[in-house]
């Protein structure tokens, strides 16, 4: 039922808005005169590689800088890329991918090479599954780009403080999916485009009926600063050894004061969090 879905609804999805794709494709065009299109090597189900469409939001060849991660105002981002990403159209063409079989409309995010060849044990279950155009991730991290913004190491950052809350919600998705699952995370995505507030109060209630992790369900609802934490599997916290501090703060400007912690040592220093809790966590 998932496949047929999918496959139906990125065929209206993609006939419905095939003006809006135009449009969008002619003004890119018309920034540079370079191609509108981005085909990005990703991989999914089962490891296989294949190429993600998007709408171009960056210079050409910007891929070159070996940066996977993006902040808000890295200075690869063009005009027209800088309004795409704000209002996600971006995505849009990744009906296509769903189409035609690599994406699923609800799964976890594909990642670039250099991102999967770290994941953990655990984390490679993410790959049992086709990857999605959405997610609760994609909620949750709607503001990525915000987050990383001021970062001296967008890819640092991303692994710390990102990557640790996104799996774990992923492989949450992948314990509880179903089709039921996936229609309220299109609802949800919806509604983020509404309001995000509203999505992330409908996450967490979401996350409560799964019986979520009690500090996957803090982190996700966004009202306090993002750890530092150890991607599902491991028990360091990504690129510890290279930077020096605990949290990213309130407004997702202190990243370069990122480092190494002892979270459970933090925990019991701050009480911010119970010992069973940040032992579940992990």
């Amino acid at each position: 039922m998932k496949r047929a879905f999918d496959f139906l609804a990125a065929l209206l999805g993609l006939t419905v808005l095939s003006p809006l794709l135009v449009f969008v494709a002619l003004a890119i065009w018309a920034e540079d005169r370079r191609s509108p299109w981005f085909c990005g090597a990703r991989r999914g189900r089962h490891g296989r590689k294949f190429r993600m469409v998007k709408f171009r939001t960056m210079v050409p060849d910007a891929w070159k800088s070996g940066v996977c991660s993006t902040a808000s105002e890295d200075p690869r981002i063009t005009r027209i890329g800088r309004l795409l990403r704000r209002v996600k159209l971006d995505e849009l063409p990744q009906l296509w991918n769903v189409l035609i079989g690599d994406m699923s409309l609800v799964g976890p995010r594909p990642q670039v090479e250099a991102e999967a060849q770290l994941y953990t044990a655990e984390e490679r279950r993410l790959l049992e599954v086709r990857p999605g155009i959405t997610d609760l991730a994609s909620i949750v991290f709607a503001d990525e780009g915000e987050i990383l913004a001021g970062s001296a190491d967008p890819d640092l950052t991303y692994g710390r403080f990102i990557r640790p809350w996104k799996s774990r919600l992923a492989l949450l998705y992948l314990e509880h999916r179903s089709f039921a699952a996936d229609l309220k995370v299109l609802a949800l995505t919806i509604a983020a485009a509404i309001s995000r507030r509203m999505a992330l109060a409908g996450i967490a209630r979401l996350l409560a009926g799964w019986n979520a992790e009690p500090l996957l369900v803090r982190m996700a609802a966004r009202r306090e600063p993002l750890l530092a934490w150890p991607p599902p599997g491991s028990q360091a916290v990504f690129g510890a050894e290279l930077a020096d501090a605990e949290v990213v703060d309130g407004e997702a400007r202190g990243q370069d004061r990122c480092g190494p912690v002892d979270l459970r040592e933090h925990a019991r220093r701050t009480g911010e969090f119970s010992h069973q809790e940040i032992f579940d966590a992990q």
